[in-house]
C-alpha cells in the first residue's frame, strides 16, 4: 500500500501530478491511500511524496475539467475514485461518454454536488459593513458543503475588486485588500457582523422587486435553500410577502384593468391577434416568448376553447400543436369534426410554467389570471359568433361562464351562455395524457370523443 500525502483538501495540482506518476507505471486503485495534511497515515502504508511523470500521458480535457471540481467535494473517496477513472479511461479512452457506468455517475453526482455549492455560494453570500473610513471593509459568512471557498476567490475578488471584503467560512477564510488575495484559518460564526445601514436599502429594493403573480414557494425552497436564510437579511421578508401575495396580486389585476388601453377592442380577428401581441393584463406576458392567440375560420359554427399554451405552443406561437394537441386533433377526427372548420383557442393566451433546470412544467393559471384574459375570449366569440363553443377543462369552462366548475358535474349536457349560445363543457385532452394505465387513458378517451360527437349531434339538431 502506498500513502500519497496532499497538501490541503483541495490540492488538485498535488493529486494531478501523484496521480500521473502512479498511472504511468499502472499502480492500482486499491493500492494507493490518499491522505490530506495531517491526516493520521495508514499503518500498513509507505508514505511516498508525488513525483513527476516521466511520460507524456494524454488524457481528455472534460476529464481534467471534471477532476479539478470534484477535487473539491468532501467525499473522501473522491481522490481515489478520479484515479481509478483515470486509469480506465487509459485504457477506454471513451470510458467518459459511458454515462450508464456506475462509477462515472459516482463521479458525477459528486460533481454537481459541487457546482450546486459553488453556484450557492455565489448567490447567497452577503456582505456587511463593519469600520469607518479607511477601515472600512465588508464581511460575510457563508458555510460550504464542500471545499469551495478557496476556488470561488477569484469569481468575488472580480465581482468586488474595489471593495475590501473577507468571506469566513468553517472550512476556511480569505481576505481582499484591493490589491491581493489572502487565505486564513477556519472562522466561526460570531465572527461575522449582524446587520448594517446598508442592508435596509436591500431589504427595501428586494421588497419593491417582489412579484406575488410569480410567486412560486416550493420553486423558491429548492433555489434558495432554508440553511441559507440566517445568512441573507432579505429573508426576513419572505413569510410576510407570502402572506400578503394575494392580496398585491388582486391589487395589479385591478390597477392593470383600470389604465386606459389603446386599441383593444379591433373588429376583426386579426386586429384582435394584433393588440393581444402587447397584452398586459396580468403578469403571465412577462415569462411567455409570446401571446397564443386563437385560429380558425372566422366564422365558424363552433368554438372550442382550452386552457393555456403549453411549451410547444408557447415556442410556436400557434394553439394545440404540442402532445395534448395530437390528442385533440386525433379525438376530433373521431368525432368527425373537421379541424379547419372550428375556431380554436383557449382561455389564457400565455404559457404559465415552473423553471425547473432546462425544463418548463406546466402551471395551472389561477382564477385572476382567468379573469384578466377573459376579455379576449369575450371578444373572440363576439367577432366569430359560433353557434357552438366547447369548453374544455375546469378553465376554460372559468373563462365561458364566469363561474368556477367541476367538469365531472357539468360535462354531457348544454348548457346556455347569457348571449343564448349553447355550450358544453368536457374535458382537456392533456388530461387523458396524466392517466397511469392505458385501458384508463382509452376509455376516458371514448368518452372525451361521445362529448364532442353529442355536442355537435345538439347543434345539427337545433
Amino acid at each position: 500500500m502506498r500513502a500519497i500525502c496532499l497538501d490541503a483538501e483541495d490540492d488538485f495540482e498535488g493529486w494531478r501530478v501523484a496521480a500521473r506518476s502512479l498511472a504511468a507505471i499502472r499502480i492500482p486503485a486499491h493500492e494507493i491511500l490518499w491522505q490530506v495534511g495531517g491526516q493520521p497515515a495508514d499503518l500498513f502504508g509507505t508514505v511516498a511524496s508525488p513525483a513527476t511523470a516521466t511520460a507524456p500521458m494524454a488524457v481528455p480535457r472534460d476529464f481534467v475539467s471534471l477532476a479539478r471540481q470534484v477535487i473539491l467535494n468532501r467525499d473522501p473517496e473522491r481522490f481515489s475514485l478520479l484515479y481509478a477513472l483515470l486509469l480506465r479511461i487509459l485504457d477506454e479512452p471513451h470510458s467518459l461518454q459511458n454515462r450508464a457506468d456506475r462509477q462515472l455517475r459516482r463521479i458525477e453526482a459528486l460533481h454537481r454536488s459541487v457546482r450546486r455549492d459553488i453556484h450557492k455560494m455565489r448567490a447567497f453570500v452577503r456582505f456587511r459593513e463593519v469600520g469607518e473610513g479607511k477601515a472600512r471593509r465588508f464581511v460575510a459568512w457563508f458555510e460550504p458543503e464542500h471545499h469551495i471557498v478557496r476556488a470561488n476567490a477569484a469569481f468575488f475578488v472580480e465581482r468586488f475588486t474595489t471593495m475590501r471584503w473577507s468571506i469566513l467560512s468553517p472550512l476556511g477564510s480569505i481576505h481582499w485588500d484591493g490589491e491581493t488575495l489572502a487565505e486564513g484559518p477556519p472562522a466561526q460564526r460570531n465572527q461575522a457582523m449582524g446587520d448594517d445601514p446598508v442592508e435596509v436599502v436591500w431589504k427595501a429594493y428586494y421588497s419593491a422587486i417582489f412579484n406575488p403573480a410569480r410567486l412560486m414557494p416550493n420553486a423558491m425552497l429548492k433555489e434558495m435553500p432554508k440553511k441559507y436564510w440566517k445568512n441573507m437579511p432579505e429573508t426576513a421578508l419572505i413569510p410576510g410577502m407570502i402572506a400578503g401575495a394575494r392580496e398585491r396580486e388582486r391589487g395589479m389585476l385591478a390597477d392593470a384593468r383600470a389604465l386606459p388601453v389603446k386599441g383593444y377592442g379591433a373588429a376583426t380577428i386579426e386586429g384582435l391577434r394584433e393588440e393581444a401581441r402587447s397584452c398586459r393584463r396580468c403578469p403571465l406576458w412577462r415569462p411567455a416568448t409570446q401571446t397564443v392567440f386563437g385560429e380558425g375560420p372566422h366564422d365558424a359554427r363552433i368554438m372550442i376553447i382550452g386552457e393555456q399554451p403549453g411549451d410547444q405552443e408557447d415556442q410556436a406561437g400557434k394553439a394545440f400543436v404540442g402532445p395534448a394537441g395530437q390528442v385533440f386533433d386525433r379525438a376530433l377526427l373521431a368525432a368527425g369534426i373537421d379541424r379547419a372548420s372550428v375556431y380554436v383557442t383557449n382561455a389564457v393566451k400565455h404559457f404559465k410554467f415552473e423553471p425547473r433546470g432546462k425544463r418548463r412544467i406546466h402551471a395551472r393559471p389561477n382564477v385572476g389570471e382567468i379573469d384578466a384574459c377573459r376579455w379576449w375570449v369575450d371578444q373572440e366569440r363576439a367577432i366569430v359568433r359560433p353557434k357552438l363553443v366547447i369548453a374544455m377543462g375546469a378553465t376554460a369552462a372559468r373563462a365561458l361562464t364566469g363561474r368556477t366548475m367541476s367538469v365531472s358535474s357539468a360535462r354531457g349536457r348544454p348548457l346556455i351562455l347569457e348571449d343564448g349560445t349553447a355550450a358544453w363543457i368536457t374535458v382537456h385532452p392533456s388530461y387523458l395524457l396524466r392517466l397511469p394505465s392505458e385501458a384508463e387513458a382509452d376509455e376516458a378517451f371514448s368518452q372525451y370523443v361521445a362529448d364532442l360527437r353529442g355536442a355537435v349531434a345538439k347543434l345539427e339538431a337545433a
